[in-house]
């Protein structure tokens, strides 16, 4: 599933809809003082200079200055990305070995027209299987006829039986959870569409029109109903925070109660129709589309954005790396992805010249987990860094792990030397810095990096501001390219070496536990490091390394 899962958290906007509409449904209220609203590149700042603990990107710029860089390509396996977006364009990966449009494999890789990337989640025509259920769901259903009516004693099985008790207790958590937020979420949707409404026609909008926070202060009425209309959208963009519009987070509440849905009804037959592929077998059979834009593609599109939207062009973001070309791969769904098309994904970077993939994703069941292991092995022998978002549940991965990670299943690796695991971190170093919403680990989740409150570029808006590991990977994956921009000869183990020790332990650093309002941890407790990425101090030790890149 999608790190960010498009919903910033949306377990967390979910209450803070639910608290605004009990505070605002009987009496027309004031809303509550706006909170001081972070600069949209606070994640590239600096605490020290700046007061914003970002990754210190201006001085790292310095270090480098009159430097020539060498072009890096970096991957983003994810929900696809806009290939129209006018700070990406410049920064897309083109295949150089392949015509566009002449329905050939001029390179033959196996991919047809491939020239930004590829889309395993791709069927004929332009179709793509974008919505789908988790895999706890999936296997759910796949196992059910072979072990519903059996125990322990009676299962022939033991090791599968135990498998799907495993299953079982997931998919049981899953339903209920979705069973109740979709209960709750469902009528705050009617009511957030219905007020957007009296809004919109209060601003004399069309009804394809929307509003930002700036222009409820247009509105003044002796209308109760608008008033109280007023109060409860101001409520929630200063909770969203960013420049988000009504239209957006009306998008967002929608897309995530279809993904509830899908665990409540799930399509199990989508995939097959669409994509025509068996996820459940492994072979070289090549699937899906040359098509990477689709409706869900804001996700991928804002992941790309932060690692190298185009910089210093007054329009939408700066990205972190100056001198990257982004190869969008889709092959996660609004739903949780298929270790078959991750795999294939992961393949098909390395293969096509991939030097870093980011993998902002991540799901709680691997049923065919061998197939990413012997992916993250692949890319690991061809030099290739692997940066992955450590997950938005607020759990210690370390006690319950997430999917995919390189913990292998043969029990052959336990941490690879080319896998970096990412935390998200907030804007100030106080008891908040660790990401309510973060999984964290002392002994899988590598670092922390920028994810609360961070703004990157949309497929529709120039801006778009959302929580999410999510987003401190593909910051992660910036600062590693553009090292490896000016450091062409760091192999992938001293990438991940220096950008670890880039993040200096933050020892006597007391913050809220990730999922509690009150328990205080030392920072240092929730990664390896205990630190922060920092792009300044990433390139001083970069510079003091021998190459070993062959």
């Amino acid at each position: 599933m999608l790190n960010i899962k498009r919903t910033i958290a949306a377990p967390l906007l979910a209450g803070a809809l639910l608290l605004n509409l009990a505070t605002y449904a009987q009496t027309p209220a004031t809303p509550p003082a706006p909170a001081a609203e972070l600069p949209k590149n606070w994640h590239l700042l600096d605490l020290k200079s700046d007061g914003f603990f970002g990754i210190s990107l201006t001085p790292a710029y310095e270090l480098v200055k009159g430097k020539k860089s060498k072009t890096v390509v970096v991957a983003t396996i994810d929900s696809g990305i806009d290939t129209a977006q006018k700070d990406l364009q410049p920064i897309l990966w083109t295949n150089p070995k392949e015509k566009a449009a002449n329905g050939k494999d001029d390179d033959k890789n196996g991919y047809i027209d491939d020239v930004h990337g590829w889309n395993f989640l791709g069927g004929p025509g332009g179709k793509a299987d974008y919505t789908e259920t988790t895999e706890e769901v999936r296997e759910y259903n796949r196992l059910k006829p072979k072990y519903a009516g059996l125990t322990e004693a009676t299962a022939t099985n033991k090791k599968e039986f135990a498998y799907w008790q495993q299953v079982k207790a997931t998919h049981d958590t899953t339903v209920a959870k979705a069973k109740t937020e979709t209960e709750q979420l469902s009528p705050v949707l009617n009511v957030l569409m219905a007020t957007s409404g009296y809004l919109k026609r209060e601003l004399k909008l069309n009804s394809d029109g929307s509003f930002k926070k700036g222009d409820l202060e247009k509105i003044t009425s002796a209308n109760d109903t608008i008033m109280q209309s007023k109060a409860i959208w101001q409520s929630i963009f200063t909770q969203q925070g960013g420049d988000d519009d009504a239209a957006g987070v009306i998008k967002e509440l929608s897309e995530y109660l279809t993904k509830l849905n899908n665990d409540l009804n799930p399509d199990l037959t989508s995939r097959q129709k669409i994509v025509g592929d068996n996820p459940d077998i492994w072979d070289t059979k090549p699937y899906g589309s040359n098509i990477v834009k689709f409706p869900d593609a804001s996700h991928g599109t804002g992941v790309a954005g932060l690692i190298g939207a185009v910089r210093n062009n007054g329009y939408g973001i700066d990205g972190v790396a100056d001198n990257v070309r982004i190869m969008g791969i889709k092959a996660v769904p609004n739903g949780d992805e298929y270790d078959k098309d991750i795999a294939k994904a992961i393949r098909y970077a390395v293969d096509n010249g991939a030097q870093i993939i980011n993998m902002s994703f991540g799901k709680k069941l691997s049923p065919h987990k061998k197939w990413v292991d012997d992916a993250f092995k692949y890319a690991a022998s061809k030099d290739v860094l692997l940066v992955q978002a450590a997950g938005n549940d607020n759990q210690d991965v370390d006690a319950k792990p997430q999917f995919p990670n390189d913990t292998f299943e043969d029990g052959s690796v336990t941490d690879m030397d080319n896998v970096i695991v990412v935390g998200a971190s907030a804007a100030k170093n106080d008891q908040e810095l660790a990401g309510s919403f973060s999984n964290y680990g002392k002994k899988n989740v590598d670092v922390f990096a920028p994810g609360v409150k961070v703004t990157s570029v949309d497929k529709d808006a120039e801006f778009n501001t959302a929580d999410g590991t999510s987003f401190a990977s593909p910051i992660t994956a910036g600062v590693a390219a553009l090292v490896l921009e000016y450091y062409p000869k760091l192999s992938a183990k001293q990438l991940k070496q220096v950008i670890l020790q880039s993040a200096a332990p933050l020892n006597g650093t007391m913050v809220l536990k990730p999922g509690s309002k009150t328990d205080k941890v030392d920072f240092t407790t929730l990664s390896k490091t205990g630190g922060i990425v920092n792009a300044k101090k990433a390139l001083e030790i970069a510079a003091t390394l021998k190459g070993e890149r062959k």
